[in-house]
């Protein structure tokens, strides 16, 4: 994969790692020594952001080999994995969060309010986490990176997981109970596994090389009608690669055409997708006679009629 996408990886994840070390030890230290569960739950969830990081940087340095006979579409896919890793990753911090808050409320135990600490320090984290949150997606949407979009879904999370441990502070302070935060650590808990299913699906879809919609199969139509000799397109498939597109379809051409011009009409299809569609990696297109109804019972591949809904 590019260079360029590959810094934008890079400059997200060392962001990332720089941001989350001094938010998480900072609450985490102030979660202890004020005593609120839910501000200490919010620092381990800014540390599962770290090892997401260190994951992120590892990665970089798979995406970037060249393909081989091994790997003939390159190592792209690393990131996809590398993705679902981490959703699992965040599923079972939720998970073990929600064990340790719901064990808190269980056992009934008298606990002291959080000192004002706990409020200064989630005020802290919440404009740290905007920035950070921010960062990932910009870096993100450049570098058209499924991984570290993914990231700052969890970091945009993380905003609103920091504004429940600040109300669920206010309460305590207010009301003298320590309650709703241990409530609020739980709750905190819900959420990331909310969010890691959701990372989940996101990169199992891409793993199975399906698509989120047909927008970018009308792209291929709407490119086929566009050049003259080329009609039909077909048995059309589409997956993504670490953000890139890798084409495969059919399309039917006058059966009087010469090898050499329909060679020329697909290789026109093949610019006018890639002006109209960004982060292309491969298109492989297939030049048929028209009329021929050969390939009619081969169930792959959306048909001209599936590309247009």
């Amino acid at each position: 994969m590019d260079r360029t996408k590959n810094k934008y990886i890079k400059t997200a994840a060392v962001t990332s790692i720089t941001g989350n070390l001094i938010l998480a030890g900072a609450k985490i230290t102030a979660g202890i020594l004020s005593g609120s569960g839910a501000l200490t739950a919010d620092g381990i969830d800014s540390s599962a952001d770290v090892v997401i990081s260190i994951v992120t940087l590892a990665v970089v340095r798979i995406i970037s080999k060249p393909a081989d006979a091994k790997h003939p579409w390159g190592h792209g896919r690393a990131e996809t994995i590398a993705t679902a890793f981490l959703a699992f990753i965040l599923f079972f911090m939720g998970a073990q969060l929600i064990i340790n808050s719901a064990s808190d409320l269980i056992s009934g135990g008298a606990r002291e309010v959080p000192s004002f600490l706990a409020i200064i320090i989630t005020l802290v984290s919440i404009a740290g986490k905007i920035f950070l949150a921010y960062s990932q997606y910009i870096l993100g949407k450049r570098a058209d990176s499924q991984m570290i979009k993914a990231n700052a879904k969890n970091m945009a999370g993380d905003v609103m997981i920091s504004l429940g441990v600040l109300a669920g502070l206010i309460i305590s302070s207010l009301t003298g109970s320590a309650y709703s935060d241990m409530i609020i650590a739980l709750l905190i808990g819900f959420w990331i596994i909310k969010t890691a299913v959701g990372i989940f699906l996101e990169a199992n879809l891409e793993l199975m090389d399906g698509n989120s919609g047909t927008e970018p199969y009308r792209v291929i139509a709407d490119s086929v009608k566009s050049v003259e000799g080329a009609s039909n397109p077909h048995r059309a498939r589409m997956r993504r690669i670490a953000g890139f597109w890798d084409i495969d379809f059919d399309i039917d051409v006058d059966p009087q055409t010469t090898v050499f011009e329909a060679h020329n009409i697909a290789s026109r299809v093949e610019a006018e997708i890639k002006s109209r569609l960004e982060n292309v990696y491969d298109i492989m297109i297939h030049v048929e006679p028209g009329g021929d109804k050969s390939g009619e019972n081969e169930t792959f591949g959306l048909s001209e009629n599936e590309m247009m809904k």
